[in-house]
This record gives structure tokens, sequence and C-alpha cells, in this order.
């Protein structure tokens, strides 16, 4: 199924939290530099639609990591429950209900697919990840070029 972009799919996939409506787009910039964009909190209120602040952790998260989102207006808390560089995958509970899995895969030197991980129930909130990820491609070039 294609979302709001050619470049945007949404499917029905197994990930290591289970069966996962997964929504992605291949963009334009190495993956290091999308996963920068999604593990620095600095940036979620930039590519997150939902989110208008984070506090709590600064910099960049990791596994383990507790903070706060402010999603309409009211500060949510948040913990970090797996976060591997190395895989570039990252998930999440928000208000201690597991949310949405981010993740990263090359698909050449300058070019990856950015993925969430949506649990199926939650799956009218794929429109939301397809704005986003439009968002973090923007970021991710500005990033790469610096």
């Amino acid at each position: 199924m294609r979302g709001a972009s050619s470049r945007t799919r949404t499917r029905v996939e197994r990930t290591p939290g289970g069966r996962r409506l997964v929504v992605s787009r291949r963009i334009s910039a190495p993956a290091a530099a999308a996963w920068d964009v999604l593990v620095s909190v600095a940036d979620w209120p930039d590519w997150g639609p939902s989110v208008s602040g984070v506090r709590g952790v600064d910099g960049g998260i990791e596994a383990g990591s507790r903070g706060e989102v402010r999603v309409a207006g009211v500060w949510v808390p948040f913990s970090i429950e797996t976060c591997d560089d190395e895989s570039r995958r990252w998930t999440w509970r928000v208000a201690g209900v597991p949310a949405t899995g981010h993740r990263v895969d090359p698909v050449g030197p300058e070019r990856c697919s950015v993925s969430f991980e949506v649990p199926v129930l939650a799956g009218p909130y794929a429109a939301v990840c397809a704005v986003a990820l439009r968002r973090i491609e923007r970021l991710a070039k500005r990033r790469a070029r610096g």
C-alpha cells in the first residue's frame, strides 16, 4: 500500500516487537544522518507532528532514558525500551504503553529507509508517521550537508 508519497510505504510486518504496521520512506541521505535525527531529542519537535517539546533528556537517547514529551499541550512520561546504534533501531513506551518503534536501514552509501513500527491497533497513526518521515528526510539531508 502506498502512502502520501510514492516513496512512503505502509505494510504489515513481523518486527522484534511483534506484528506491526510499518510505515517507511526511502530518503536521499546517509543512514547515519537519519539515525542522528531520530535519536537526538532536540530534533523530535521538528519532525514529530504530535510532539511540541521534550524534557528530561539532553542530547541523544539510549536504552533506559526517561523523560517527558509534550503532546497536545500535556507533558507525558516516556521511557526508551531499546536503542541499538548498530542495528539503528529504538523503541519506547509513552505513558507506560508500548509505542512506535523507529529504525533506519541503509540502502546505499547516500540513501536509506526510515521506518516507524506502529501497533496494528493504532493504524490511523500511520498518516502522522508519513508526515514525520517527510520531515525526517528534510532534516537528514540538511544534517548530511553539514
